[in-house]
């Protein structure tokens, strides 16, 4: 915690004041930190219970966490499905910035799912919510193997789901992370990930939730006159004469013949040869700029007769359900502090008073738990090759006794047949 001296008294003032203007100017729609009473806030989805696919969420910080008592919910069975959701008060972000933001950890090493919540509109039945409900907004990370790692950020408009197309890279370790989504009434968007901007652009350019604007005139062709050399060589640019002369190399006048040298026996001597520093390569005429250059000639673009711009494209009338619906083939993923508003600084705080405050002790914990995991497949491993090693050994000895019991019965057959013959010719 900071402490303010007498000399920085008036600063620590202002900053109290513009953290409390920050958090008075901001109009937070929906916030859950999932602390006591969550439940009452939330309905759990009958979607999947009667085929007993219908996973369970747990309260719980996870096994690794800054804080015992910052608690989330988890899903917890393998192979299930999950729904829930929670409604607050109507809104509509028409003429606002809408912000959107929660965390999430994969304790479980996600191989294949994802981590996104929903926004959704209008009224819904949330006893019967499900991954075909209707949504405005999908947000958040999505994994699966090594060749999808990216942020989901789906757009609804006019009953179509538009994906974006622009690859943003989610975070595949077992810590948490915080995904924020900024949509502004100009159409543009920001998506952070713990409070850095990963990606920002335009709803119109990233997504093809309208027409475009224009498409190309695929009847028009390059003049035959179009000039697109930006360089031509200057014609008032002469080789000098006698430039190509001029050797590469020449003998080194430096060199001398070595004092045992025998010309009959070793032929007649030459110096060693050395680069030329009169030698400056091929000539290649100067360039000048063209004066009929045209630039590089693009196909022309013409309006598009079916785009009509939404002057709205980002808005939704309606927004009034927070939903999570997932699939996990491997359970363990956790969210925490969920937040709807119309301010980034909000947000931004937020995340450094839950987040930046816990990652260091996350991460300490996580690498002590990875540590007695590696410590236990190891102890593991080591019983396991003992044990086989002793199975071996017994299978062993027990083949040796099976092997002397042989060995013993066939000497007492022939003792055996041995003292029959030897009675047999006695008799004789």
């Amino acid at each position: 915690m900071a402490i303010c001296t007498r000399k920085s008294r008036s600063f620590c003032i202002v900053a109290a004041l513009l953290a409390f203007a920050v958090i008075a100017s901001s109009e937070v729609f929906f916030e859950e930190r999932f602390e006591d009473g969550w439940e009452t806030r939330w309905v759990k989805s009958d979607w999947k219970r009667d085929e007993g696919m219908a996973g369970e969420w747990v309260h719980t910080a996870g096994k690794w966490n800054g804080d015992p008592e910052d608690k989330g919910i988890q899903t917890s069975e393998d192979y299930r499905f999950y729904a829930i959701s929670a409604e607050f008060p109507e809104f509509t972000n028409r003429d606002k910035t809408l912000v959107f933001q929660f965390s999430v950890k994969h304790e479980q090493k996600l191989d294949c799912g994802g981590g996104y919540i929903k926004l959704i509109s209008g009224d819904i039945d949330q006893k019967t919510f499900s991954g075909d409900t209707p949504y405005s907004i999908m947000f958040g990370p999505d994994i699966c193997g090594d060749t999808t790692r990216r942020v989901h950020a789906i757009f609804s408009h006019n009953g179509t789901n538009h994906l974006h197309k622009k690859d943003v890279m989610c975070m595949v370790d077992q810590l948490t992370h915080v995904y924020t989504l900024i949509v502004k009434p100009d159409a543009t968007y920001s998506i952070l990930i713990d409070n850095v901007q990963k990606d920002k652009g335009s709803l119109y350019e990233d997504w093809d939730i309208l027409p475009p604007r224009k498409f190309p005139d695929t009847e028009a062709t390059k003049p035959e006159d179009w000039v697109e050399d930006e360089y031509i060589p200057d014609p008032e640019d002469k080789k000098p004469e006698g430039y190509d002369d001029v050797p590469k190399e020449i003998p080194d006048p430096n060199a001398l013949k070595p004092e045992n040298w025998d010309d009959e026996e070793d032929g007649e001597w030459t110096a060693p040869k050395i680069p030329n520093p009169e030698y400056h390569g091929p000539w290649k005429q100067r360039k000048m700029k063209n004066p009929d250059y045209k630039g590089k000639w693009t196909t022309p673009m013409l309006d598009n007769p079916e785009f009509v711009d939404d002057p709205y494209l980002y808005a939704y009338p309606r927004l009034k359900y927070i939903g999570i619906e997932l699939w996990q083939v491997k359970s363990g993923t956790l969210f925490d502090n969920i937040l709807v508003c119309d301010n980034p600084e909000y947000a931004f705080k937020l995340t450094e008073e839950t987040w930046g405050k816990h990652k260091d002790t996350e991460e300490a914990q996580f690498e002590e738990a990875w540590k007695k995991m590696k410590e236990e497949e190891e102890a593991e491993k080591k019983r396991q090759e003992e044990e086989e090693t002793k199975n071996y050994e017994s299978e062993a000895s027990e083949d040796k006794e099976e092997l002397n019991d042989a060995a013993a019965k066939i000497e007492q057959t022939v003792s055996d047949d041995s003292k029959q013959e030897e009675a047999q010719h006695d008799e004789l």
